[in-house]
This record gives structure tokens, sequence and C-alpha cells, in this order.
């Protein structure tokens, strides 16, 4: 599969954790995506329990190409009432599977991801199940999301792995400790999530915008009190330094510098077909070892009180879910 290195994600796209959606306007994001050149599009089941899914399927309906295009999703995440659990069970994964086909319209998935690791399940039980839809033909290549490097390894005892994606950008390099080592030295592709740090990055943040209802930055610990600030400053810094050193947006910057650091693939999320646009800035160059150097002293001297992306962990099931 020769994938795109930028691909669209629509987490936002389904709505939920993101204030809702506008279908028709998702769809268009979809197709102009397309039109642009980006021929991988990541959703999951729990992006607006299904929604997301579904429009992805329509919008391949209009498309009318779907042998050129790449889709990935993910399973192992149940819900219930609206509340969102792990269950990577060999039965779940399965049943996760076909409910994808359905709603995307497709008899196949380019990539499945399994979600988040369950330490109520034993690895090797997941694994399995993966390695029997890839057998089956059902998928086409196997990886994992949020997983340790340890976890992968487990993983990797009882099918083949190949991709992981785990959350990395500019204000969340966890992954450079081990995870991106394991990846290099196991040759397994990685396709990271959040480049734009749930809008932190997307260069049209400001202090004054606010959040309500389900949106995931109510609770997210980057845009709450001091700490907002910091990441504010953070952002103009970087925005300075996109566009007296590259003439570009700080968007641009941002996922230019994800795929820099040894990301393969990175996952741009989007809502509304203006937002494609800036894909352009983002190919065809370099920030280079000085750019580096910079965007390095900059979170250093401005983020104090850094955080990292573990609040968006779901729970495990308890026992009157399993």
């Amino acid at each position: 599969m020769r994938v795109s290195r930028i691909a669209l994600g629509t987490w936002a796209i389904g709505g939920w954790m993101w204030g809702g959606t506008d279908e028709d306007s998702a769809i268009q994001t979809i197709i102009t995506a397309l039109e642009e050149g980006i021929n991988l599009i990541d959703t999951a089941p729990v992006y607006g329990f299904g929604r997301a899914e579904e429009i992805v399927g329509r919008a391949l309906r209009m498309h009318h190409r779907r042998e050129e295009v790449f889709v990935s999703t993910k399973a192992g995440l149940a819900w219930e009432g609206g509340r969102v659990f792990r269950n990577a069970s060999r039965g779940q994964i399965k049943k996760d599977l076909e409910d994808s086909l359905r709603r995307l319209g497709t008899d196949y998935i380019d990539i499945y991801f399994v979600h988040w690791p369950d330490p109520l399940v034993p690895a090797e039980e997941t694994a399995e199940a993966m390695q029997d839809l890839f057998h089956e033909g059902k998928i086409r290549a196997v990886g994992v999301s949020n997983y340790t490097a340890a976890e992968m390894a487990a993983f990797e005892k009882s099918s083949p792995l190949h991709l992981a994606q785990p959350p990395y950008n500019l204000f969340e390099r966890g992954i450079e400790e081990e995870v991106m080592e394991h990846c290099r030295d196991r040759n397994i592709a990685l396709m990271t999530y959040g480049a734009l740090c749930r809008g932190l990055l997307s260069g049209g943040m400001t202090a004054s915008r606010e959040f309500s209802g389900d949106d995931i930055r109510t609770y997210d610990p980057k845009f709450q009190g001091d700490r907002f600030r910091q990441y504010l400053s953070a952002a103009d810094k970087l925005a300075e330094l996109a566009r007296e050193r590259y003439s570009r947006g700080l968007l641009a910057m941002a996922v230019r510098w994800v795929l820099d650091q040894g990301a393969d693939i990175a996952i741009w999320g989007a809502r509304r077909p203006e937002q494609i646009a800036p894909i352009r800035e983002a190919v065809g160059w370099i920030i280079g070892d000085y750019g580096k150097r910079q965007i390095r002293k900059i979170l250093d001297e401005t983020l104090h009180d850094p955080v990292g992306p573990d609040f968006m962990a779901p729970p495990v099931r308890n026992i009157l879910n399993r």
C-alpha cells in the first residue's frame, strides 16, 4: 500500500467530544482531502459512536473509487449509554470489524488498529484475533494504537504488526523515549495522531476561545488556567518562527515537524473543507537542524508545567461490563 504521508483524521468529524458535526460539511472535507492528494482516511467506531464511519462510507460512495482510497479504522473500544470502555477480546474485535464494514460500506479494511490495549484480555488473545482477520483477507494490515513498546513486543509474539498509532506532536513527545525506537528496530510503520494537539498548534487558538458541552478540551489539562496561557505563548512563538524562517503558518510547521522527526504518516484532523487548504504548505520542504534547535529552545523556555495526553485514556471495563 502506497499511502500519503499525511492522513485525514475523522475524530472531530464524528462530532463526539468535539461539539457535534455538520455531516454535509464533513463529507465535503473528505472529498476535498482526496482531491488534494490525501489517500488515507483514519476513523474509528467510537468517533461519534459509528457516525464518523458512516460519514466516511458516504464519502467513499460519492468518490466512486474505493480502490484508490486507503481506510484505517479500529477495534477494541465498546460503549454503553455514552460511556466508553476498553474491550479487546476476540469476540469484541470480530464484532467491531463486521460493524465497521457495514458502516463503511466496504468488504475489507486496509489498516485495522487495536484502539487501546486492554489489561483484562491476554495479549495473545487480542493479537490472534487480529491475525485471524488478516489471514482471512478482511484486513490488509495489522496495527495497534496507544501501545507502549513492551505492549507491542507482547503483541508481536502472536501476530504480525505492521503499524503503530501513538499520539505525537510538538507538545506531546512521550513516544520518543521507547516507542519510536521500537518501531524503527522492528520495521513498524509509525502513523501518529494529534499533530495539531487538539487545535493548540493550528495557529488559530486564542485565550478567548471557550469550550462547552462534550468538547474534550473542557477537561484537557492543556486548556486550563495558567497552563493554557503557557501553551498559547509557546504556540505564538512557534508561529513567529514558522513565519519568519519558513514563510509558512504554524499548522504547516507542526505537521512538517512530526514527519521530520521520524513519523511515516501524520494524521491531520479537519472537519471543514477550508481546513484542508494548508496541506500544501506542509509538503516539499524540511525544518532542518537549526529550526529544530530553535523549536526546542522555545519549548524549554515557555512550557514550565507541560503535561502529556494521558487524560485521554479510556477506562477498563468494570465487572458489570465484562
